[in-house]
C-alpha cells in the first residue's frame, strides 16, 4: 500500500502565521510553524495549496512545534 501524504493548514490571523500539519496515512508525524510574517506576504500565502506548502517546508522560513 502506498503512503498517502496530506498536509493541512491553519491561519493565525493575529500572529500572521501558519501552523502546518503534515500527516501519512491519517497519522500526524509533523508539524511546523511560519515564523511571523508581513501583512502582504501573510495574504499571498493565504492561497498556497498543499503542494505550494510542501515546497514552502524545503526553505528554513519556518520551524518544528
Amino acid at each position: 500500500m502506498k503512503n498517502q501524504e496530506i498536509i493541512k493548514v491553519a491561519a493565525n490571523h493575529s500572529h500572521r502565521t501558519f501552523t502546518i500539519r503534515k500527516y501519512i496515512n491519517s497519522e500526524l508525524i509533523a508539524k511546523y510553524r511560519t515564523f511571523p510574517m508581513t501583512q502582504e506576504e501573510f495574504d499571498s500565502n493565504e492561497m498556497n495549496t498543499p503542494q505550494d506548502w510542501g515546497q514552502f517546508l524545503k526553505s528554513d522560513e519556518y520551524y518544528a512545534v
